[in-house]
């Protein structure tokens, strides 16, 4: 089996639960550390032509990652490509299940029983309103159907345009302070926020340094994400 995976979360799945079947990555795959893999560019930009090249018996990819022209023209080769759709946690086991059975792991890891087992207890009552920017210069948070938002709300956290019209809105960052959120949450990817780049916008506002991995990550990451989110997050609190 020869595997080219468009998604760094996937990437992470496939190499620790079906070894040396993957022979290519993105250059943001960088999980696990030390993959020896070809790289093929970016998840918006991939090489195709470098994709088509190693002779995949499969691509895996996802509806909002990478661009459909490009899976396109893998497709117009004779190339197969998984598609994968995640927007809940409950969707992102599913669709993790099914990718590492289409690569052949020969077993169920694991990490993915105690990915389902840590997000299994219901959400607490009391819940945080939060705003929870993605990207600066312009402004992007969290809006409708995301992955994010879901895996949030299901450790509390509330994040207040979950009804926006547009999944990831540009707002003006004076509207997201007038929102008068409970927390700002900041993540260090895809936008890399740090203690020096981001809180200083939201004066007076509590705001969680958080793993993006931990956030926007379905993969190995999701079996700790409960408690290392948690943590971020009530320590913001404090």
């Amino acid at each position: 089996m020869r595997v080219v995976s468009l998604v760094p979360s996937l990437t992470e799945a496939v190499a620790l639960s079906a070894p040396g079947v993957l022979v290519g990555a993105t250059d943001w795959c960088t999980h696990p550390a030390g993959l020896g893999v070809t790289r093929v560019g970016g998840t918006k930009n991939p090489k195709t032509d470098r994709i088509i090249a190693l002779a995949p018996d499969l691509v895996i990819a996802n509806e909002e990652e990478n661009r459909a022209p490009d899976l396109a023209v893998l497709r117009a080769a004779g190339v197969e490509v998984l598609l994968t759709e995640v927007r809940d946690v409950p969707q992102a086991l599913r669709e993790l299940a099914r990718v590492l059975a289409a690569c052949g792991a020969r077993a169920r890891p694991r990490w993915l029983d105690e990915a389902e087992a840590a997000w299994s207890a219901p959400p607490p009552g009391r819940r945080t309103t939060a705003v929870v920017p993605i990207w600066r210069r312009p402004w992007m948070v969290l809006g409708r159907d995301t992955f994010a938002g879901d895996l949030l709300a299901r450790l509390g956290v509330h994040h207040l345009y979950a009804g926006h019209a547009e999944r990831y809105p540009r707002i003006a960052v004076e509207e997201l302070r007038e929102a008068a959120p409970d927390l700002v949450v900041l993540p260090d990817e895809p936008y890399r926020f740090t203690a020096g780049d981001g809180p200083e916008a939201f004066a007076g506002l509590p705001c969680a340094l958080v793993s993006g991995r931990h956030l926007t990550w379905y993969g190995p990451s999701l079996a700790e994400a409960p408690r290392v989110l948690g943590e971020a997050l009530r320590a913001a609190r404090r």
